[in-house]
């Protein structure tokens, strides 16, 4: 009879021990944007402009996509869950740019 698979924390590289409490996440990031940039004249200088933004941006393709969705799933630690649950959980005081 196996065991329980072993587990690593996809945050910190720690290997679980079976009897160990570990967490399940999800994480998912998608790009939005409310309002889009109104300026422009809708003439072919700013689509000249939008395909210069294009070429100068990220050569792989797949880094044209993480900008816009982004996914990660795994498991963590007790102590990573603290540092995740710490820094998502409430927003600083000071909510500014970054």
């Amino acid at each position: 009879m196996a065991g329980p698979s072993p587990k690593t924390c996809a945050a910190c590289g720690r290997h679980l021990t079976p009897s160990e409490a570990y967490y399940r996440f999800t994480l998912v990031l998608q790009g939005e944007q409310d309002v889009l940039d109104t300026r422009g004249s809708g003439k072919a200088d700013d689509l000249a402009s939008l395909l210069r933004q294009m070429e100068a941006g990220p050569e792989d393709p797949r880094e044209w996509e993480e900008q816009v969705h982004w996914e990660r799933a795994g498991v963590i630690c007790s102590a990573c869950r603290a540092v995740v649950v710490r820094t998502l959980g409430s927003p600083p005081d000071d909510s500014g740019p970054h």
